[in-house]
């Protein structure tokens, strides 16, 4: 059982993960694949394309679990995130919804670009409104602006438990983040496992 001493570790880690490509060198990375080999310092991937992959494990990467959440988490003044798609009236569709412990608000507020496809986005902050007539409607508000976010019935609902490097077992599906050297290398700087089968759907 991870204690709660690593998991306060684990956070103060995560809040830094918003400035971890500018801090480190080399361009940000986002590898999403099922496990092939694990070793101290190395993952391999295949990749959703099937095409091969790796990424080192430097010693402070951080691992954790994604689990499946529901959408009765989430309400008024609840921190989440989305990945979603910007829509003709400027409003975003999610892909789905991250609903992040209380302990982590205020990870990576704000809306930046995703590589989910054209016009996709990932925004994080809290939720100011929440509409469940006519289709569920979300009302993110973060430092300097918010999004009004469309959540069709379908998008899967994620959450996040701290966990260690014995969560990552071949055949196990991931999302690592980190950063590409100019040799084309990849340092991860966070995995994130699915629990149970779970596919990140981020």
């Amino acid at each position: 059982m991870v204690n709660k001493r690593m998991f306060l570790a684990f956070l103060a880690g995560v809040s830094l993960s918003a400035s971890v490509f500018a801090q480190s060198p080399g361009t940000p990375a986002r590898l999403r694949g099922t496990i092939d080999a694990v070793s101290a310092d190395s993952i391999g991937l295949t990749l959703r394309s099937g095409a091969k992959a790796s990424a080192k494990l430097p010693a402070g990467v951080r691992i954790t679990w994604l689990k499946v959440a529901q959408p009765g988490d989430i309400a008024v003044g609840s921190y989440i995130g989305t990945a979603a798609v910007t829509q003709p009236d400027g409003t975003l569709k999610a892909l789905e919804i991250q609903v992040f412990p209380p302990s982590m608000r205020g990870v990576g507020e704000g809306t930046r670009d995703w590589d989910l496809g054209a016009g996709s986005s990932m925004t994080n902050g809290t939720v100011g409104n929440l509409v469940n007539a006519n289709g569920r409607t979300v009302t993110i508000t973060y430092k300097g602006g918010e999004k009004q976010v469309v959540v069709p019935d379908n998008v899967p609902f994620v959450t996040y438990e701290p966990t260690d490097r014995t969560a990552l077992t071949v055949g196990a599906n991931v999302i690592i983040n980190g950063t590409r050297a100019e040799d084309g290398t990849v340092t991860a700087s966070s995995v994130g496992v699915g629990k149970d089968g779970l596919v990140p759907p981020m």
